[in-house]
């Protein structure tokens, strides 16, 4: 095994001896001159020897610190090539994903800029659950449900937000609608409808409503625009009518909101564990997903 310093504290020291300046190489690096005055006094004591002189005219090399730096540089340039050599080739490659449609429409997609921004090399593929289940066909899904996926890697993104809502014409002087007076709006899922409505007037302390009247539909789309249209009330993930909510075209009808039991899961089968095209979608998912 090969003994060497911390490569974090290899890196300050070539952009202190670049710039010359304690400061300087902390604002390049994004971090306080303290933090790079630690790296570099670790290196000195594992070196032995001093790095930096301080003179009148400011910071300079000491001859162990000026014989350091070529090399350095050089072995900085010869691991950049190696880790190209890899990288490039696999970001290139195109990363296949499967979404549930509303959340890949109403959720992922307003965001996949950012995405496309930060790795350009990176094509995306989105198709929505009506596409390919076998694992060998994708490289990672987002799924609908309660629980991790057994045989993936898989954890939870977002858990459901839900609140009940309806379109302002419904509204009477600003009072919210009676549950009674229109239909409820629900969302087939597996053969049944989710239990959002149950739940939310568990929430609410409400048993003189039958959750299992109204209309029922296919997609979580379908029920917001019915919603929209007037055609009854919802419950919904906020998260899913973010647009919605803020122009003001539909209305909670109650300041209760119910956290789950469902939620967005990212599953990534065996095959495309370790990708890092896959590793860098997940990360960036997650830090998508916690903001």
């Amino acid at each position: 095994m090969r003994e060497l310093p911390s490569l974090n504290a290899l890196r300050v020291f070539e952009e202190v001896a670049r710039h010359s300046s304690f400061s300087r190489a902390a604002l390049a690096l994004n971090v306080t001159q303290g933090a790079v005055s630690r790296q570099i006094k670790q290196l000195e004591e594992y070196l032995g020897v001093a790095l930096f002189v301080r003179t009148p005219q400011g910071l300079s090399l000491t001859p162990a610190g000026a014989a350091l730096v070529p090399q350095l540089a050089d072995a900085f340039d010869r691991m950049q090539q190696a880790l190209q050599g890899v990288r490039i080739p696999n970001l290139r490659q195109r990363l296949r994903i499967l979404a549930p449609p509303t959340y890949a429409t109403r959720w992922l997609s307003p965001r996949l800029r950012r995405f496309n921004q930060r790795y350009p090399d990176i094509a995306l593929s989105v198709r929505n659950d009506a596409g390919p289940e076998n694992p060998n066909e994708i490289d990672c899904r987002i799924r609908f449900g309660l629980q991790a996926a057994a045989g993936w890697q898989s954890r939870l993104l977002l858990l459901e937000r839900h609140i009940a809502v309806a379109s302002p014409e419904l509204f009477d002087n600003g009072l919210p609608p009676a549950l009674s007076a229109h239909p409820l709006l629900h969302i087939i899922h597996e053969g049944r409808h989710l239990q959002v409505w149950e739940n939310w007037l568990e929430a609410n302390g409400r048993d003189d409503v039958d959750p299992s009247q109204g209309l029922e539909f296919s997609t979580l789309d379908q029920v917001i625009h019915t919603a929209l249209a007037g055609g009854g009330l919802a419950v919904i993930d906020r998260r899913m009518i973010e647009h919605e909510l803020a122009t003001g075209q539909l209305l909670p009808i109650s300041p209760v909101e119910v956290s789950g039991p469902y939620g967005y899961w990212l599953d990534v089968p065996a095959g495309s564990q370790g990708l890092s095209k896959v590793m860098l979608f997940c990360e960036w998912l997650d830090a998508q997903s916690a903001g």
